[in-house]
């Protein structure tokens, strides 16, 4: 792939996501679009995951994915009945709990552009002194809870996090369903095979919809079963800990007459 190609698909876009008139969502979105700094630091995270320790993509894309699957989740489940906990604890509105879903989603690896270990606590530090330059839109009181409860999400992020929060529990997992080929390709065609770039390009797509039995179903399309190791040993640990299990159903299927060749493809070629 030429070096123009890489940086097209890993440059710093704007952020897109649906704010479904949610004011405070259209508010965050216009400060992140036009703040260099968030994107400065997103292409700095980027060229620690990618170029330095050759791990998936950690940049804008990817924190935009992990933003609309987020809500997509928040959305389904505030369909369903589900209170959000920024509600429950503290009597804000449900648009306040996105605006906190939309953050974390976009502020929770900010950490490795300072270190890929102890990434989680580096972001706190980060992403707390964006949000008290940046969220003048808030009242005082509104912006204290609301950096709480996204440094809340950020920390609980990892594999071993124990969210307290229906929505940390939700950034928890929508940062793990970030895990089709799109995101490992770029590492997989420049040689870097390892379990997380081969599993992630054996996985198609991803599809969340509304389930009958609970309230989100979660599908899984793979062309290779080394899929099973994103939904086996990521996913499904995540699920685990993120206080969400009786809302989700996964399933995770391969699809196709014949399993796709990944190994034999990127190795031997």
């Amino acid at each position: 792939m030429k070096d123009t190609q890489l940086i097209a698909e890993r440059g710093q876009t704007d952020i897109h996501v649906p704010a479904n008139k949610n004011e405070l969502l259209e508010k965050a979105l216009v400060m992140v679009n036009t703040n260099e700094e968030i994107k400065t630091l997103w292409r700095i995270t980027n060229v620690n995951a990618m170029d330095r320790l050759r791990w998936a993509d950690h940049g804008s894309v990817h924190f935009q994915i992990v933003a609309n699957i987020s809500l997509r989740l928040a959305r389904i489940l505030h369909k369903h009945g589900v209170e959000m906990s920024i509600t429950k604890n503290f009597g804000l509105s449900y648009e306040h709990a996105e605006l906190v879903i939309f953050l974390a989603s976009l502020f929770h690896d900010l950490g490795m552009s300072i270190n890929r270990n102890g990434h989680e606590e580096f972001s706190l530090i980060i992403a707390n002194n964006l949000m008290r330059e940046n969220l003048n839109f808030l009242t005082l009181e509104e912006r204290t809870i609301v950096t709480s409860e996204v440094l809340h999400a950020i920390i609980n992020h990892r594999d071993d996090g124990n969210p307290l929060t229906i929505e940390a529990g939700i950034v928890m997992i929508g940062d793990a369903l970030d895990m089709s080929q799109g995101r490992s390709r770029l590492g997989v065609e420049d040689g870097a095979v390892n379990i997380h770039s081969i599993s992630a390009y054996a996985i198609n797509n991803v599809e969340i919809n509304e389930g009958t039995d609970k309230a989100i179903e979660i599908d899984i399309y793979m062309n290779n079963s080394s899929g099973l190791f994103q939904v086996d040993e990521l996913l499904k640990h995540k699920i685990k800990g993120s206080g969400l299990e009786k809302y989700l159903n996964v399933k995770a299927m391969v699809v196709g007459k014949t399993e796709k060749k990944i190994l034999k493809e990127f190795i031997l070629k």
